[in-house]
């Protein structure tokens, strides 16, 4: 063999070693988690849909919330410094993670058996357990104390953000679609109320009192004497969590234990009692599965 043609072999050689290498890098990149990724970088991605007290932004434009503080928290605690938002329908939420548009949701979504079944998904253990509430004109014209009243009186017509498990509900005890307005959320939900275009609103407690202070308005009110809604003979109780894609398996077990360590040192309760939650809505013990 003459040396023009070692030179040759020995470049297709070189050549050969830096593709093979490139390829084992890049493999390394692929084999990487999302938990590893965003500790390495330093910063997480969330989904929120801007419902006041779970994740919102405030008058100064930065990103909080009882799930967004303490999501920022557990995030702190395994090393991860930042938190960037992203904006969008609630209804769009998990479609959103599934497209990876953001690393998990931090939404105070509602564990339910229809949204635990959606591809792709797993839910943190419960970060708060809640009820709903409903609001309607000063005065409750239309004498609704539940959803069952809603579902009774033929002229209520009720609104409600698009994709919530409230709709479910509402469904449930007999509500016909034609009676429910669907709205993006809660501060188009009170625009729907003011207008006359609903006689009636609903959403979580703490979400529906936080609009409603927001507003201001003093033609609305909030019924005190609210019955919740009782599915399949058991009254619902709703349980609020943080949201992963399922192969962030590492991800939710990590997130899961700092929950764990924030709930046995009572920072937990202290983190969304400033959101107006109190000891009672402390999820307990409670797991996805006891959720479900």
């Amino acid at each position: 063999m003459n040396r023009q043609s070692r030179k040759g072999l020995l470049a297709i050689f070189t050549v050969a070693l830096v593709v093979l290498s490139g390829c084992q890098l890049f493999g390394s990149d692929n084999d990487e988690t999302t938990l590893e990724r965003v500790q390495r970088e330093g910063v997480v991605t969330v989904g929120f849909a801007n419902e006041q007290p779970y994740a919102y932004q405030n008058v100064d434009g930065e990103l909080t919330g009882s799930a967004v503080e303490v999501a920022r928290r557990i995030m702190e605690n395994l090393g991860v410094t930042e938190m960037d938002g992203v904006l969008t329908d609630f209804a769009s939420l998990i479609p959103g993670l599934q497209d990876e548009r953001f690393d998990m949701v931090t939404a105070g979504m509602f564990i339910t058996p229809s949204r635990a079944e959606a591809d792709h998904i797993q839910f943190a253990n419960p970060e708060y357990t809640i009820g709903q509430a409903i609001a309607v004109e000063a005065g409750n014209p239309l004498d609704l104390h539940s959803y069952e009243d809603i579902a009774e009186n033929d002229e209520a017509i009720v609104a409600v953000p698009s994709g919530t498990v409230e709709y479910d509900f509402l469904l449930e005890v007999g509500v016909p679609q034609d009676r429910i307005i669907t709205v993006p959320d809660m501060p188009s939900a009170i625009a729907a109320l003011q207008a006359g275009r609903a006689d009636v609103i609903t959403a979580t407690a703490p979400s529906l009192q936080s609009v409603l202070d927001t507003a201001g308005d003093e033609s609305l009110e909030r019924v005190q004497d609210f019955s919740q809604p009782v599915i399949d003979g058991e009254e619902v109780i709703n349980y609020g969590a943080t949201v992963f894609r399922e192969a962030d398996q590492d991800f939710i077990d990590a997130f899961n234990q700092e929950l764990e360590n924030l709930k046995e040192s009572g920072e937990l309760l202290e983190i969304i009692e400033e959101f107006g939650f109190t000891e009672e809505e402390l999820p307990g013990d409670a797991t996805v599965e006891d959720a479900l």
